[in-house]
């Protein structure tokens, strides 16, 4: 996600060099700093200096901040940290790459435009259908799944929540999306007359292509799953998903290989 927001700067920075770029950060490092972590860890090098405006009420929109109602915690620590920002420097254009989608009514109001890049939305209509099927997981604990009252109140805070989210989503001019998963949900949800434009996130796969083919018939079957340790990101559900691929195969004959 962080390599959209560099690549976007890269691009700015090319079509329209006369502009000047500003990032609200809350890690506490100087424009040299982000710079030289961008090139280290993206291969994205900038030509002219950046300029910083350091936060300091990130924790605010973090989800341990909020152990029950986290959606609405976030939300109103997202419209503090924008208050935050736009304070301290109130830019002619807003883009939000981090999903803080209730900051912009408060930065139209303040008179920006406002554009944003959505890798996952806020909420989706896949939450709410957990929640109405009574489905534990991650954000479905166990104890209001398996309670009809429970789970017929957190619907109803879930749809709540939902209206909001759709409506400061008709704020943006312009809005993008990192997949079609994801544009089907803002476009569902989203107060939007205007469709989501859908950009694939800029992935660097040149040293992929550069991997040879020959060969792979006969190695060992290796599938990697490369994501970060959250719950969010269903590592179990993946396991499932491998076990029950691996029955189809062998039931197929296509997997007749005990490494595979």
């Amino acid at each position: 996600g962080e390599r959209v927001l560099w690549c976007a700067i890269r691009a700015i920075e090319e079509s329209f060099p006369g502009w000047q770029v500003v990032v609200y950060s809350g890690d506490g490092v100087d424009s040299e700093q982000l710079c030289a972590s961008a090139a280290a860890k993206f291969g994205v090098e900038l030509k002219n200096p950046i300029q910083v405006v350091t936060l300091h009420q990130r924790p605010l929109v973090e989800a341990s901040a909020y152990p029950h109602f986290t959606l609405v915690g976030q939300a109103l620590g997202s419209i503090a940290l924008a208050w935050e920002a736009l304070s301290q420097l109130n830019p002619e254009v807003f883009v939000d790459t981090a999903g803080y989608a209730f900051a912009y009514p408060l930065a139209a109001a303040c008179g920006s435009r406002v554009a944003c890049y959505v890798h996952y939305p806020t909420i989706s209509t896949d939450m709410l259908q957990r929640v109405a099927s009574r489905q534990a997981m991650y954000n479905n604990d166990s104890a209001v799944a398996s309670s009809a009252l429970r789970s017929a109140i957190k619907l109803g805070y879930y749809h709540a929540f939902a209206l909001l989210y759709g409506a400061v989503g008709a704020y943006p001019s312009a809005v993008m999306v990192n997949s079609s998963w994801t544009e089907a949900h803002i476009r569902k949800l989203w107060w939007r007359f205007r469709a989501p434009v859908r950009v694939f996130p800029p992935c660097d796969t040149t040293k992929l292509q550069a991997l040879p083919l020959h060969g792979r018939d006969t190695a060992p079957l290796k599938l990697i799953s490369v994501a970060q340790f959250r719950p969010e990101k269903a590592h179990r559900l993946q396991l499932e998903a491998f076990k029950l691929a691996r029955e189809a195969a062998s039931q197929s004959g296509r997997c007749d290989r005990p490494d595979a």
